[in-house]
């Protein structure tokens, strides 16, 4: 049996937020919100109040600038954050769906900027007791992920939602602030090739027809591919180091992931939305 209520915890509301579980044969996951508000003790007490008053409480309230932590629910029972898919419950899916609301916007991930201390840590502690692994599950909002993965989505990664929070947060560095012997990493979080911005660039402006050019940036290509096809934005079979049309469509509904919009996600790489990317997906980017 995992932990209910976290200890020390600030109480928000009465507790009563939700019910059972749909289906608690399902592997249990953590869904991860931002309140696209700003943050501190003054926008905790509002966004803890907004979220009872309009009936849409999550289990936890978290902010990253101050460590402090809220709880509406028990973590084993339902919470209200998440639209139904149709006749699918979404709130109620798995052993447990933890839902957290973090007082942040998605287009500034919250990762870059937070100072986590023991409410965080108490936070993953009571999200590891139900078993819940540590591993990024989500993938565009593919329901066979939904229903058949344990771990943490973001809400863009929830079938029958079109959030599109919380942003392009690092995984890793969510399990590795919560440290514990349980932390493990998102596969291929570590560092394990360098792609240069210039090259990637320079291939993504090139005439397909121009094949000698193409294969030159092959090795820089790929790995941003398929980082984009990791993220459910690009089909697999277009991640052949080419960066052409389909993988222009794909970098620029990922530029849009990120929160830039208009001429600023044209599918072209910039600095900041390929090192977000390489954070992720296991690559590091030089000029």
């Amino acid at each position: 049996m995992g932990t209910a209520w976290i200890p020390g915890v600030v109480r928000l509301g009465d507790g009563a937020i939700g019910g059972p579980m749909d289906t608690p044969d399902l592997p249990p996951r953590v869904v991860w919100h931002t309140t696209e508000s700003g943050a501190g003790n003054a926008a905790f007490d509002a966004v803890g109040a907004y979220l009872i008053k309009q009936g849409s409480e999550p289990h936890l309230l978290y902010d990253p600038t101050t460590d402090k932590l809220g709880q509406f629910g028990p973590l084993d029972r339902s919470a209200r954050a998440l639209r139904n898919d149709g006749d699918t419950r979404t709130n109620r899916t798995g052993r447990v769906c933890v839902q957290i609301e973090v007082l942040a916007r998605a287009a500034t991930p919250f990762t870059g900027y937070w100072k986590p201390g023991p409410g965080f840590g108490a936070l993953m502690a009571a999200v590891r007791s139900w078993g819940v692994p540590d591993v990024w599950a989500g993938r565009g909002r593919s329901r066979s992920d939904w229903r058949g993965k344990g771990g943490h989505f973001g809400h863009v990664h929830v079938p029958g939602n079109d959030h599109w929070d919380p942003g392009a947060i690092d995984p890793s560095a969510l399990f590795a602030a919560a440290g514990g012997a349980g932390a493990k990493p998102r596969s291929g979080s570590h560092l394990k090739s360098v792609v240069s911005l210039a090259r990637v660039l320079s291939a993504a402006r090139t005439d397909p027809a121009a094949a000698q050019g193409v294969a030159a940036h092959r090795a820089d290509v790929l790995p941003v591919e398929r980082a984009l096809a990791a993220e459910g934005l690009l089909p697999a079979q277009w991640a052949d180091g080419s960066f052409g049309t389909k993988t222009v469509t794909a970098y620029a509904a990922w530029q849009r992931r990120c929160g830039f919009g208009g001429t600023d996600a044209d599918g072209l790489p910039g600095r900041t939305t390929l090192e977000r990317l390489g954070k992720a997906h296991g690559f590091q980017v030089t000029a």
